[in-house]
């Protein structure tokens, strides 16, 4: 009998000190919960902006905005285990430290790895407003965070790996979520237009507009295309 309940006083400790453990690991979970996202979030990213830029554009794409939603645990989770076709351009602003790669369209798992074009046959460089959106976290360094501290003048190189197209910042405003005319086209201009929640806080009801201007057109090379090493 002594032996038994022994044995089941040291089963009884082991299995609460395993409790312990999890309750632990869990709480610490909850605790850096954004910093866990945030630092796969800038992990796949980079490793993202590293991989080749497709040659062509996918058939399909999505591009409801109201799909878009704020990034949880289980996207992050998805996006590490997912392993996803080649971007179709990149971009950089040197100024606010952001270089990402550019996917077609808004589906979550484009938007966890960079930014998302918004409309389905804009074109770097041509006359029209090409419009793109990123997430804008709790850590404002990763995604479109950084957005919130550009300037006018600011530049904005874009690639489809044929040419560098260089953008200069003419605007930035704050605006409604409802606010969705800053991306459409206007006649004879060439135009960037980047959108983003003004904060990283959930349910942000407003946005983040910077629109640029065509500047200038390079042909991609090594030299050329360093702006857009991270």
């Amino acid at each position: 009998m002594k032996r038994e309940k022994k044995k089941t006083g040291r089963l009884k400790k082991v299995l609460f000190s395993i409790l312990i453990v999890v309750l632990t690991v869990a709480g610490l979970a909850l605790i850096f919960n954004e910093q866990i996202k945030s630092f796969v979030v800038n992990h796949i990213s980079t490793a993202a902006l590293d991989k080749p830029i497709q040659k062509k554009h996918p058939k399909k794409g999505n591009f409801n905005y109201e799909s878009v939603k704020p990034i949880d645990t289980k996207d992050v989770a998805k996006a590490a285990a997912t392993n996803t076709e080649g971007s179709i351009g990149k971009i950089a602003i040197p100024e606010v430290g952001i270089h990402l790669p550019i996917f077609y369209g808004l589906a979550q798992n484009n938007l966890m790895r960079g930014a998302g074009t918004m409309k389905p046959n804009e074109q770097m460089g041509e006359i029209g407003n090409y419009a793109l959106a990123g997430h804008h976290m709790e850590d404002n360094n990763i995604l479109f965070g950084p957005l919130e501290n550009i300037g006018v003048g600011a530049k904005i190189y874009v690639t489809d790996g044929k040419k560098v197209y260089t953008y200069k910042v003419t605007r930035k405003v704050t605006v409604n979520e409802s606010q969705v005319q800053w991306i459409d086209d206007v006649p004879g201009k060439k135009l960037i237009t980047l959108v983003t929640c003004s904060s990283g806080q959930e349910g942000v009801k407003t946005r983040i507009i910077v629109r640029g201007e065509l500047a200038d057109v390079q042909d991609a090379n090594k030299s050329t295309l360093k702006v857009f090493e991270k």
